[in-house]
């Protein structure tokens, strides 16, 4: 957490306060930061930087106080394309409904610096409270959430230090409880499939859990099999294929998400491969559009909705308010054999 005690009090910083970081004046502060007038420079950049080191965002709305606020809440997510998330939003919005708030969405696409300039922008039209996927931020960003003197609610993982209130499960603890079913089921050829996960914080802490728990049994992953792109059933064909063939003694597959598990179990389908007698397969998410395959994918369910409709209530309640009260709600990941991992 930040400790300048310029922010102890969490009012939303000034012009003043990058003025007095910076060492030029407020008028220049603001043609800097409007693009305006002519700047050296020289003192463009050291504004700029003082700026982004404070966490300031400048006030879009026309002739308001600087501490004015509009009914809208930022929600900040990584992806619309992931089923995943719409989840989110739908427990968000049943909150919201019956309160002035109205909820407004930003997409990361996973990146750190879109991140930046999202919150930056959504900040600067002073939103009642930000709801931002994830724990982990840039520094800009984590200033900006730190100065920005309103309610905000992390979602969607706990395994961190939050900037003020948190909602979600333990991905660390999820996938543990997954490796540890699956050696239970006698399963110890293990092979994973998913995404690069430098930039998916989520997805590696759930392997980070998932190899700490095999390791207590004395077993390592036997193969791995990465992309990048989006959660497609074709990509989990084509995946599944390609570490069968490398690796063809493989007992259990576990993916980073339902949908390229859905792919994968299609694929052993088709070749006729017995699921889960021969290999068994899990996924993770839970996602309900899955429903209608031949078998049900074993998965684990993180509670979106409850996770959105949690984050929801807590900045409806602390609207107005400097922060959201530190709040921290631990959601307890739920895990579903389906027909693919369950071998007695």
């Amino acid at each position: 957490m930040n400790s300048d005690p310029l922010h102890s009090g969490k009012r939303p910083l000034t012009l003043r306060d990058v003025s007095e970081a910076s060492g030029v004046s407020e008028m220049t502060v603001s043609r800097v930061l409007r693009n305006r007038g002519d700047v050296s420079d020289k003192t463009r950049a050291k504004v700029l930087e003082a700026a982004k080191q404070l966490g300031y965002v400048p006030n879009k709305i026309a002739g308001a106080l600087a501490s004015s606020r509009v009914n809208l809440v930022a929600v900040i997510i990584p992806s619309l394309s992931n089923m995943v998330f719409p989840e989110v939003m739908t427990g968000i919005s049943e909150i919201f409904d019956d309160t002035p708030l109205q909820p407004v969405v930003g997409v990361t696409n996973y990146h750190p610096e879109r991140e930046e300039r999202v919150l930056y922008e959504m900040l600067s039209w002073r939103p009642s409270g930000v709801i931002i996927a994830g724990l982990e931020h840039s520094d800009p960003s984590r200033a900006m959430l730190e100065a920005a003197g309103i309610p905000i609610v992390e979602i969607m993982d706990v395994d961190g230090e939050p900037v003020d209130a948190v909602v979600g499960i333990s991905h660390r603890r999820a996938g543990r409880e997954m490796a540890s079913a699956i050696v239970e089921q006698g399963y110890r050829r293990i092979g994973f499939l998913g995404t690069k996960m430098p930039l998916d914080h989520r997805a590696r802490k759930r392997f980070e859990g998932f190899t700490q728990a095999l390791a207590k049994h004395g077993i390592e992953v036997a193969d791995q099999e990465f992309y990048s792109g989006g959660s497609a059933l074709a990509k989990g064909r084509e995946m599944t294929e390609t570490i069968l063939k490398r690796t063809p003694d493989l007992d259990f597959l576990y993916y980073s998400n339902d949908m390229i598990g859905a792919g994968g179990l299609l694929y052993c389908l088709d070749k006729g491969i017995d699921v889960p007698g021969q290999i068994g397969l899990a996924g993770f998410n839970g996602v309900e559009l899955l429903d209608g395959l031949p078998r049900r994918l074993a998965t684990m369910d993180a509670g979106r909705i409850e996770t959105g409709r949690t984050a929801a209530r807590i900045i409806a309640e602390h609207a107005g308010q400097s922060s959201a009260g530190a709040e921290r709600v631990v959601l307890t990941p739920q895990l579903d054999f389906g027909d693919t991992l369950n071998r007695s």
